[in-house]
């Protein structure tokens, strides 16, 4: 295996003093949810009183063996630290079909995980739609919140990127087919843009109204990213009601946020938030 990043690797080497870590070690288990989805996670368990779980929320038609889903577990094995990542439905080894999904049904998946498999507050690490979805389970469960890291967040994308910036003739199809296919720059398979995630994620849109959150911000965004612009950060930190809410631009960082330099960003802005009570 190619350990991607130094900052892991310093974490890797110190914690192997003592005990290796064997990165296979966390079994991959299925959560039903109260509306049947059969959802695959993994989750580490620390019991430290009082201290914040870390609960990861990728993006859009990713899975939980994403880069920074995978360094975030390796980092907290080696720090103990309470994790969990999960495959939305329709994503990765969760059942259902993608084209079925939306950023509600997705939020109901979050929101059954943030439930049934955490214990106590959460730090929500949400990339790209997680971010979303993120602000999501803060507006519906904010006493379960400690903090949010939003990584190139994208709260509205479906109508504020997507369906704005659609033809005639693409929303047209999207009506009579049901599904647009769209190029992807991340994988050799198109994006499947179905109605159900235009039309039903418009019941989930946050930046129509103030966020009042009463827990720490932190928005990673990156001057490269094509996939989610500026405007957005720039509009969401403006959006939420907040005493500590921050935004930290990157110059050249892309949409993946992870390269080395961006994982290393995470891991710091997570070890401050880490550090308030």
């Amino acid at each position: 295996m190619i350990l991607e990043n130094s900052y892991f690797l310093k974490y890797y080497h110190e914690c192997s003093k003592t005990e290796s870590i064997n990165l296979d070690k966390i079994s991959l288990n299925f959560h039903t949810t109260n509306l049947n989805r059969k959802i695959a996670y993994k989750k580490i368990e620390v019991n430290l009183q009082k201290k914040p779980g870390i609960l990861f929320l990728g993006g859009l038609a990713s899975d939980m063996e994403g880069t920074k889903a995978k360094f975030l577990e390796e980092w907290c094995l080696s720090n103990n630290k309470s994790f969990v990542r999960f495959d939305y439905s329709g994503h990765g080894k969760s059942d259902g079909n993608f084209i079925d999904g939306s950023i509600l049904s997705w939020f109901e998946d979050a929101l059954s995980i943030l439930d049934e498999l955490t214990n106590g507050k959460q730090i929500l690490i949400g990339s790209s739609m997680g971010g979303w979805i993120s602000l999501l389970l803060a507006k519906n469960r904010p006493n379960k919140i400690h903090s949010i890291i939003g990584i190139a967040a994208a709260p509205d994308f479906t109508e504020d990127l997507m369906w704005t910036s659609f033809s005639e003739n693409e929303k047209k199809t999207i009506i009579k087919d049901g599904v647009l296919l769209q190029e992807s720059e991340y994988s050799d398979e198109p994006y499947k843009i179905s109605k159900n995630l235009i039309f039903h994620s418009r019941n989930c849109l946050v930046l129509r109204e103030k966020l009042d959150l009463g827990f720490p911000i932190r928005l990673l965004q990156g001057t490269a990213d094509n996939d989610v612009p500026l405007d957005t950060a720039l509009r969401l930190i403006n959006h939420i009601d907040c005493n500590d809410a921050k935004l930290e631009i990157i110059k050249e960082a892309d949409h993946s946020f992870s390269s080395d330099r961006c994982l290393k960003l995470i891991i710091k802005n997570l070890e401050e938030l880490l550090e308030l009570e």
